[in-house]
């Protein structure tokens, strides 16, 4: 899945969740459960989302969404071995990327 967001130092719950295709009260629901998610609040109280915590979701989004897994089930992935995790995710983000621009190219023509 690639997520294209802009070039931000933070990012608000509606621009995170329009991303992801997703509504905002999942955000929250997985900004409870998961403890790798941990957005700033300004003085409003309003959640403003780092690129850290967008790598975040991404990976539970790819964990839960898209391969199956279980809020339980993610959880232990994400404790059990998450450097596997982060560095599978990595390649794959790379390979996304390449694909977007391919397709791009393609057409261009």
């Amino acid at each position: 899945m690639h997520i294209d967001l802009p070039e931000k130092r933070y990012y608000k719950i509606g621009e995170v969740a329009k991303a992801f295709n997703v509504n905002t009260s999942l955000i929250r629901f997985w900004e409870k459960e998961f403890d790798i998610i941990k957005p700033k609040k300004n003085a409003k109280g309003n959640r403003l989302f780092t690129q850290e915590d967008i790598k975040n979701f991404k990976l539970i989004f790819r964990l839960v969404k898209e391969r199956g897994f279980t809020l339980e089930g993610a959880k232990q992935k994400l404790k059990k071995n998450p450097e596997s995790i982060f560095d599978h995710q990595e390649i794959i983000n790379r390979l996304e990327a390449v694909k977007a621009e391919l397709i791009k190219i393609k057409n261009q023509l």
